[in-house]
C-alpha cells in the first residue's frame, strides 16, 4: 500500500505541471489525499462509482477515474478543474498512481524475499524460483551492511539509507530487530577498502545530528544470492564483537574481529575458569589505575619497554619495577611473549563477560 504521503506528494507535483486539481479517495469512501478543501462534496458520488461498471465518468462537472491494482479497485481519483483536457490529465494521473501501485508491490515482495534470505527462511530451491521472478541475479558479489542507531526506530534512518541507495535497483535496504540491513552488489574491482567507504558515506547521512550516535558494521565478500545470510550473520556478530573490543570504531569489518570473534562465541562458564586459572581468586579489576594503564600502553607498544616509558614519562627501572611487581601477583611476565599473550586474552576475555551481564540486566 502506498503511504498517504507519497500520495500527496504524487498529485501536488501534478497539479503543479497541470494547474488541475485531484483528489484520491478509497472504496469506502475516505478522502485519502486532495489538493482543494472541498472534497468531500464528491464523496457520496464516489461511492456510487465504486458499484458503477465504467472506469471512468463525469460527476458535477469533476472526472472520476478508478485505479486498480492487480484487477482489484484500490482508489477513486478526482480530476476537478475548468480545463479542456481534464479527462486526459486525469487519466495520466491515475496512470501513475497505477504504476505506484506495481512498483511499491514489487518493492515489497523484494524486501519480504530479502528479509527471508538474510535469516535462513528459504529452500534452496525457494531462493533460485523466487530470484528469477523478481528478476534478482544469484551469481553476483554482494557484501551486507549493519547499521545502527541509538535512537528508537521512526523511519527517518531507513529512509535517508533508501535515499542513499534507493536509485540503485540492484542494492536492497530494508530492516529486521530494528537494525537496518543493505544487500550491496558490487562490482568486480570493488575492495574492502571501497567498503569502508561506503560505511563513510552512511555515516556522513547522520553526521549533522548530534543525536544520534551510528555503528556500521559489514561482512564477507559473498558471490552467490544463497550466501547473503553468511554475510549477514558475519555482520551481526561483527556488530556485537565490535561494541566489546573496538569501542572506539564507528565502522567494522568481520575481517577485523581477530581473536575476539573468538572469545565472543566462548561460554561464560568456560570464560570464568579461564580467569580463575590465570588469576586466581584475582581479577584485573582489582589492579590499581596506575597498572591497569602501564599494561595498556605496554601492549600498545609491542612489549617495548624503552617505548612505554618514555610514553608514560616514567624512568625505565620504574617500569620494570611495575612488571615486576604484576609478575609477582600473577604469575606472568609481560615482557614474555607467552605471557604476555595470555595476559592480553584473560583481559579480552573480562571484558567479554562484563559485557554479557549488561545484558542480563
Amino acid at each position: 500500500m502506498i503511504s498517504n504521503q507519497i500520495l500527496q506528494n504524487t498529485i501536488d507535483g501534478l497539479k503543479a505541471i497541470t494547474r488541475t486539481d485531484l483528489c484520491v479517495i478509497d472504496v469506502e469512501g475516505k478522502i485519502l489525499v486532495a489538493t482543494f478543501p472541498d472534497a468531500e462534496q464528491f464523496v457520496a458520488p464516489a461511492q456510487t462509482f465504486v458499484e458503477s461498471p465504467a472506469d471512468s465518468q463525469v460527476v458535477n462537472g469533476c472526472q472520476f477515474f478508478k485505479v486498480f491494482d492487480d484487477h482489484q479497485l484500490e482508489y477513486i481519483l478526482l480530476a476537478y478543474g475548468d480545463s479542456e483536457d481534464v479527462y486526459m490529465i486525469g487519466k495520466i494521473a491515475a496512470f501513475q498512481i497505477q504504476n505506484l501501485l506495481v512498483a511499491y508491490k514489487e518493492r515489497f515482495d523484494k524486501d519480504n524475499f530479502i528479509k527471508n534470505l538474510i535469516l535462513d527462511n528459504l529452500l534452496l530451491v525457494d531462493i533460485y524460483n523466487r530470484a528469477k521472478k523478481l528478476h534478482i541475479e544469484t551469481e553476483v558479489r554482494r557484501v551486507v551492511f549493519l547499521v545502527e542507531t541509538n535512537r528508537e526506530k521512526d523511519g527517518n534512518e531507513l529512509e535517508k539509507i533508501r535515499g542513499l541507495f534507493g536509485g540503485k535497483s540492484k542494492d536492497f535496504v530494508t530492516a529486521v530487530d530494528e537494525k537496518i540491513i543493505v544487500v550491496k552488489e558490487l562490482a568486480e574491482n570493488e575492495t574492502y577498502e571501497d567498503l569502508n567507504k561506503t560505511a563513510d558515506v552512511i555515516i556522513r547521512l547522520f553526521k549533522s545530528d548530534t543525536n544520534c550516535n551510528i555503528h556500521i558494521a559489514y561482512g564477507t565478500i559473498v558471490n552467490e544470492l544463497k550466501e547473503v545470510s553468511r554475510s549477514y550473520k558475519e555482520a551481526r556478530m561483527a556488530l556485537d564483537v565490535g561494541k566489546i573490543f573496538f569501542e572506539g570504531q564507528d565502522v567494522i569489518a568481520y575481517s577485523q574481529l581477530g581473536i575476539g570473534r573468538l572469545i565472543y562465541q566462548l561460554p561464560i562458564p568456560l570464560c570464568k575458569m579461564f580467569i580463575k586459572e590465570i588469576f586466581g581468586g584475582k581479577s584485573p579489576d582489582d589492579f590499581d589505575e596506575e597498572i591497569l594503564t602501564t599494561i595498556n600502553k605496554f601492549f600498545e607498544n609491542s612489549l617495548n619497554v624503552s617505548e612505554t616509558s618514555r610514553q608514560l614519562y616514567i624512568h625505565r627501572n620504574t617500569l620494570v619495577y611495575r612488571l615486576d611487581k604484576l609478575q609477582k601477583s600473577t604469575g606472568l611476565d609481560l615482557r614474555v611473549f607467552e605471557d604476555a599473550i595470555t595476559f592480553k586474552i584473560a583481559l579480552m576475555v573480562v571484558k567479554y563477560m562484563k559485557y554479557m551481564e549488561t545484558l542480563d540486566y
